[in-house]
Protein backbone atom coordinates (compact mmCIF):
# COMPACT_ATOMS: atom_id res chain seq x y z
CA UNK A 1 0.00 0.00 0.00
CA UNK A 2 1.20 3.49 -1.11
CA UNK A 3 -0.11 6.54 0.83
CA UNK A 4 0.44 9.87 -0.22
CA UNK A 5 0.21 13.07 1.74
CA UNK A 6 1.20 17.25 0.51
CA UNK A 7 2.82 20.08 2.15
CA UNK A 8 4.03 23.45 1.25
CA UNK A 9 7.60 24.28 1.66
CA UNK A 10 7.62 27.40 4.28
CA UNK A 11 9.79 30.31 3.54
CA UNK A 12 11.69 29.78 7.17
CA UNK A 13 12.58 25.96 6.30
CA UNK A 14 14.89 27.41 3.53
CA UNK A 15 18.55 28.33 3.33
CA UNK A 16 19.96 31.62 1.85
CA UNK A 17 20.04 30.43 -1.64
CA UNK A 18 15.88 29.36 -0.97
CA UNK A 19 16.61 25.49 -1.13
CA UNK A 20 14.94 23.83 1.36
CA UNK A 21 17.43 23.14 4.40
CA UNK A 22 18.24 19.28 4.17
CA UNK A 23 17.51 18.46 7.79
CA UNK A 24 13.88 19.72 6.97
CA UNK A 25 12.98 16.70 4.74
CA UNK A 26 13.57 14.25 7.91
CA UNK A 27 10.51 16.65 9.12
CA UNK A 28 8.63 16.15 5.90
CA UNK A 29 9.52 12.43 6.12
CA UNK A 30 8.35 12.13 9.88
CA UNK A 31 5.13 13.94 9.16
CA UNK A 32 4.20 11.84 6.19
CA UNK A 33 5.19 8.28 8.36
CA UNK A 34 2.60 9.08 10.98
CA UNK A 35 0.24 9.97 7.84
CA UNK A 36 1.34 6.72 6.77
CA UNK A 37 0.41 4.99 10.06
CA UNK A 38 -3.03 6.59 10.16
CA UNK A 39 -3.51 5.60 6.50
CA UNK A 40 -2.82 2.05 7.51
CA UNK A 41 -4.99 2.25 10.46
CA UNK A 42 -2.39 2.15 13.16
CA UNK A 43 -3.32 4.44 15.90
CA UNK A 44 0.12 5.56 17.43
CA UNK A 45 -1.23 7.50 20.07
CA UNK A 46 -3.46 4.94 21.26
CA UNK A 47 0.04 2.79 21.56
CA UNK A 48 1.93 5.32 23.31
CA UNK A 49 -0.98 5.61 25.92
CA UNK A 50 -0.42 1.79 26.17
CA UNK A 51 3.41 2.25 27.00
CA UNK A 52 4.86 1.58 23.36
CA UNK A 53 6.11 3.26 20.64
CA UNK A 54 8.07 3.37 17.20
CA UNK A 55 11.55 4.78 17.49
CA UNK A 56 13.52 5.03 14.11
CA UNK A 57 16.50 3.28 13.93
CA UNK A 58 18.07 4.83 10.81
CA UNK A 59 17.53 6.42 7.94
CA UNK A 60 18.80 6.69 4.63
CA UNK A 61 18.40 9.66 2.36
CA UNK A 62 19.49 10.48 -1.27
CA UNK A 63 19.21 13.88 -2.10
CA UNK A 64 18.68 14.61 -5.94
CA UNK A 65 17.05 18.14 -6.53
CA UNK A 66 16.49 20.48 -4.14
CA UNK A 67 12.83 21.96 -2.41
CA UNK A 68 12.15 26.01 -3.25
CA UNK A 69 9.81 27.88 -0.72
CA UNK A 70 5.99 27.88 -1.88
CA UNK A 71 6.57 24.80 -3.49
CA UNK A 72 3.78 21.96 -2.86
CA UNK A 73 5.59 18.63 -2.10
CA UNK A 74 3.75 14.76 -2.60
CA UNK A 75 5.12 12.29 0.02
CA UNK A 76 4.51 8.63 -1.13
CA UNK A 77 5.46 6.29 1.53
CA UNK A 78 5.02 2.05 1.41
CA UNK A 79 6.22 -0.43 3.45
CA UNK A 80 9.11 -2.19 2.07
CA UNK A 81 9.98 -4.82 5.29
CA UNK A 82 8.15 -6.17 8.51
CA UNK A 83 9.50 -8.26 10.80
CA UNK A 84 8.18 -9.20 14.52
CA UNK A 85 9.76 -6.07 16.32
CA UNK A 86 10.97 -3.98 13.12
CA UNK A 87 10.63 -2.81 9.29
CA UNK A 88 11.53 -0.44 6.48
CA UNK A 89 9.16 2.11 5.03
CA UNK A 90 10.42 3.37 1.58
CA UNK A 91 9.59 6.92 1.14
CA UNK A 92 9.98 9.57 -1.68
CA UNK A 93 9.45 13.33 -1.86
CA UNK A 94 7.88 14.30 -4.76
CA UNK A 95 7.73 17.91 -6.94
CA UNK A 96 5.00 17.69 -9.61
CA UNK A 97 7.19 14.96 -11.74
CA UNK A 98 10.15 15.63 -10.56
CA UNK A 99 11.76 13.32 -7.16
CA UNK A 100 13.69 15.24 -4.93
CA UNK A 101 14.53 12.54 -2.14
CA UNK A 102 14.72 9.06 -2.00
CA UNK A 103 14.53 7.81 1.57
CA UNK A 104 14.40 4.16 3.69
CA UNK A 105 13.33 4.61 6.95
CA UNK A 106 14.00 1.02 9.53
CA UNK A 107 12.21 1.69 12.92
CA UNK A 108 11.34 -0.58 15.56
CA UNK A 109 8.40 -1.33 17.77
CA UNK A 110 9.56 -0.95 21.48
CA UNK A 111 8.19 -0.80 25.53
CA UNK A 112 7.57 1.59 28.22
CA UNK A 113 11.59 1.06 28.93
CA UNK A 114 12.41 1.69 25.01
CA UNK A 115 13.28 -1.97 24.55
CA UNK A 116 12.76 -3.47 21.09
CA UNK A 117 9.30 -5.65 21.72
CA UNK A 118 7.15 -7.64 19.15
CA UNK A 119 4.11 -5.70 17.77
CA UNK A 120 1.33 -6.78 19.50
CA UNK A 121 -1.65 -8.26 17.60
CA UNK A 122 -3.88 -4.78 18.05
CA UNK A 123 -1.13 -3.12 16.43
CA UNK A 124 0.16 -5.74 14.17
CA UNK A 125 -1.91 -4.34 10.81
CA UNK A 126 -1.50 -5.80 7.62
CA UNK A 127 -0.44 -2.52 6.30
CA UNK A 128 2.89 -2.21 7.77
CA UNK A 129 3.82 -5.37 5.80
CA UNK A 130 4.51 -5.05 2.04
Amino acid sequence: MITECSLRVRTYECDSNNHVNNANYLNYLEYARYEFLKDVGFDYLKAVEAGYGIYIARIEIDYKKPAFTDDTLVIKSRPVKKGAVSGIIAQEIWRGEDMLIEAKVTWAFVDSKGTPAKVPPQWDVPGLRP
